[in-house]
């Protein structure tokens, strides 16, 4: 009889042991819980945002491009009044005008157009005279230079050149000097 009350012994002991697994599975369980709700808010959280910045970027993108579009706008509305001009210039009488009113003409029209290119930022580069600049200018030929001081300088435009807010967009085509 021994035997069966030591065995009782454990069996409660035993009983005791799966009473407190228990309790600690339900603390467990109840962690758990929490953990997978948290989770389930911070990806909630996480797809949100990520939606978000999805719409900021496109309306970014958007706003962007219609900047670039106004920009464009603005400049093709200066141009159209120098072309406008041109039109004029193109339908005049040739019997009622001389060369030196078309002349005049055409100067007024280059000058406005001149302007035109310097309010959208642009930057004529015409280098007679001036140091040769490979980072500005194309060498088309090579002029015998007088003397060593003219080695390297311009001696002919061929076609200006052009910056765009100190962006090359055209290099200027010249003739450079060369001594010896």
């Amino acid at each position: 009889m021994m035997t069966e009350g030591i065995s009782q012994e454990e069996d409660l002991e035993s009983a005791e042991e799966i009473s407190d697994a228990d309790e600690i599975t339900e603390k467990e369980v109840q962690q758990l819980n929490q953990v997978l709700e948290d989770f389930e808010d911070l990806k909630d959280r996480h797809l949100r945002l990520a939606a978000e910045f999805n719409n900021f970027k496109r309306r970014n993108e958007q706003e962007r491009l219609e900047s670039w579009s106004r920009a464009q706008a603005d400049i093709l509305c200066s141009f159209l009044d120098i072309l406008d001009d041109l039109n004029r210039v193109a339908e005049l009488e040739v019997d009622t005008v001389t060369v030196e009113g078309v002349m005049e003409g055409i100067n007024l029209v280059e000058k406005k157009f001149l302007g035109a290119l310097q309010d959208s930022g642009a930057e004529i580069i015409d280098p007679l005279g001036d140091s040769f600049d490979p980072e500005r200018m194309e060498a088309i030929m090579r002029v015998p230079a007088e003397s060593a001081e003219e080695d390297d300088t311009v001696a002919q435009v061929f076609q200006k050149g052009c910056l765009l807010k100190g962006i090359l967009v055209r290099p200027a085509r010249v003739s450079v000097r060369k001594h010896g």
